[in-house]
């Protein structure tokens, strides 16, 4: 059977993997919970039912706002066999975008996961005509529970049920509309994008032969980006299709010691993730002394230096000592069976591939939009498909991709997005008349084979000279100090570029100790000369791989951690550039108040 449909993957559960016992599991005081095959089945069928009892109809809008966690997947697949449309949410948006998503996407029921966001969205719920109830999945006093949802279904079960639900599988068609994916929204309130049951199912045996290369079946993932984040979700379709099972990680604070416990052999991330391990990893190093951390610090030179091919047998052999004594610690701390990461939703710097790649921790960076549900391209398991700083070739022969007059990337192909929802004229302003795809980002392929993201469209800027700049670019090569946490490049219309700099505090804090340097507080310390001129010499380190117009002339630092909660990042970890230009326009202002002759040629 040709699985087209989502749905169409709990068929491997009664077939495959049928007695699989941890299918899904998540920790639950201080014991993980597993749901096996049969749960699985069991609890997806039962939700099918009850909503049909409620009433639901095939294109009816349920939202989801919740952490990850089993039940997620029960509505998600019990919402697919019905062809019911699953608009999964962000926890972490504005209230104002919460109003507009909810309104926007005509959903006739919420779910939440806790008490604090029952509590933010059901007065919002309440003043939205078309939502009839808000339910949740922890159990809140005097709130509907999802376990009502499960007991209906489960005291409704009849053969009458079974064949209406057989039957209503029958009318779904692949192409259907399967979900409605909000974008995180850098600028603007969210776009929904639709997305239909083939435009998932169409990567994920693509996607799994990569992944049987590496992970076998029996294998266990860890789950921590948002299951409403596309890169997540679709990597939660290829686990089950693959019969890995899927471990949900308590919080993001106890990520580490969760995958300690799991021993995971896979799991999908961010960027941003794998810079704050290799930070935490290269922090631990410069507390050694001796010999230790001469021999640290000669395994990640040794590291940075790792090719996708034609290693030396000298460099082999001396890979293999750093590997024996500093990498397999390393490993460890990723509960020693990591395959296989894959790394999407930003551009990975080289640098953390080669150097994961080196210590036996293949990193996989691919590339993608919500828009493409999400998989264009990732990079395999060996060169030529493999190639550092790029995002890999192709992930199929039937996509296909093209490079526009002014470098933009173009798209067509089988998970191509529906359109948006309810705005035609955005959907036609974003797929041409022919059908190609625009993305927004600029790129170029490498040996006809890798692409190469470059930048996105709309976030170049030129300087009042004339000159182009592409901040990704130069942001991710500052983002390599360890004292940086986050970086973002301004200058448009200026006549040099600058930069406003969120510090690693964890790691700033630490160093102040040991250097003797005492503040009061983040405002008192970034305002020290002493640490100006720390920053200054981290600057001028870096600006050397840079061309002169890319040079960071003038900084200013920022006191506080730039993070979702506070705006300065979107769900998907982007810089919202223009929120965080205007939070620190004062600070920008002193970026630019100078005489600028100093800079001109």
């Amino acid at each position: 059977m040709e699985e087209t449909r989502i749905f169409d993957i709990l068929e491997k559960y009664k077939t495959t993997f049928k007695g699989k016992a941890d299918v899904l599991a998540i920790k639950k005081s201080e014991a993980w919970i597993k749901y096996s095959s049969e749960d699985y089945i069991r609890n997806v069928d039962f939700v099918s039912y009850a909503l049909i009892r409620m009433g639901f109809i095939k294109g009816d809008k349920i939202a989801t706002i919740s952490n990850n966690r089993p039940e997620w997947n029960f509505i998600d697949m019990g919402m697919s066999q019905l062809g019911i449309v699953h608009v999964p949410i962000y926890p972490t948006i504005s209230d104002e975008e919460f109003v507009h998503v909810l309104s926007h996407s005509e959903s006739k029921m919420v779910i939440v996961s806790d008490i604090e966001l029952y509590n933010k969205i059901k007065p919002i719920a309440d003043k939205i005509e078309k939502i009839e109830a808000v339910y949740t999945f922890d159990i809140i006093e005097n709130a509907k529970n999802f376990n009502q949802i499960l007991k209906l279904g489960k005291e409704t079960e009849s053969e009458t049920l079974k064949k209406e639900l057989k039957k209503r599988k029958l009318e779904i068609d692949k192409n259907d509309l399967a979900t409605i994916i909000y974008t995180s929204g850098t600028t603007g309130m969210p776009k929904g994008v639709m997305l239909s049951h083939w435009n998932f199912m169409f990567q994920v045996e693509k996607l799994y032969v990569i992944l049987e290369e590496r992970v076998k079946e029996n294998s266990r993932s860890i789950s921590f980006l948002p299951l409403c984040h596309v890169l997540e979700r679709i990597g939660g379709y290829t686990y089950q299709y693959a019969g890995i099972s899927i471990y949900y990680a308590e919080s993001i604070e106890r990520i580490a010691e969760n995958i300690k416990e799991v021993k995971p052999q896979i799991f999908v991330t961010v960027p941003r993730l794998l810079e704050k391990i290799y930070d935490k990893i290269i922090a631990t190093g410069k507390d050694l002394e001796g010999f230790k951390k001469d021999l640290f610090f000669w395994s990640v030179d040794l590291g940075l230096k790792y090719k996708e091919t034609n290693n030396s047998l000298w460099y082999l052999a001396k890979l293999k000592i750093a590997n024996i004594l500093v990498f397999s610690k390393w490993r460890k701390a990723l509960g020693g069976n990591v395959k296989m990461i894959i790394s999407g939703g930003a551009a990975l710097q080289e640098r953390l591939a080669r150097i994961f790649w080196s210590a036996g921790i293949s990193v996989h960076e691919g590339y993608g939009l919500s828009e493409t549900a999400p998989v264009i391209c990732v990079n395999r398991i060996n060169y030529p498909e493999l190639m550092f700083g790029t995002v890999g070739p192709l992930l199929s022969d039937e996509q296909q991709v093209k490079i526009a007059e002014d470098g933009e990337i173009l798209f067509k192909g089988p998970n191509l997005m529906l359109g948006y929802f309810k705005d035609e004229k955005l959907t036609n302003e974003t797929i041409d008349e022919e059908g190609w795809f625009h993305t927004g980002d600029i790129g170029v392929f490498v040996k006809d084979k890798c692409l190469k993201i470059t930048d996105r469209k709309k976030e170049m800027f030129k300087l009042s000279t004339g000159k182009y700049i592409a901040p990704q670019v130069v942001e991710n090569i500052f983002k390599e100090s360890i004292f940086i946490e986050q970086l973002m490049v301004v200058g448009a219309n200026e006549k040099f570029c600058g930069a406003l700099i969120s510090p690693n505090f964890e790691f700033l804090h630490d160093w102040c100790h040991k250097k003797k340097i005492h503040y009061r507080d983040n405002l008192d310390l970034i305002e020290n000369p002493i640490i100006i001129e720390r920053y200054q010499k981290e600057i001028d380190k870096l600006n050397t791989r840079l061309g002169k117009t890319e040079m960071i002339k003038k900084f200013q630092l920022v006191c506080e951690e730039w993070t979702t909660d506070n705006g300065e990042l979107s769900p998907t970890l982007k810089l919202r550039r223009k929120f965080v230009k205007e939070k620190y326009q004062r600070r920008f202002n002193q970026i630019y108040s100078i005489n600028q002759k100093e800079f001109e040629d």
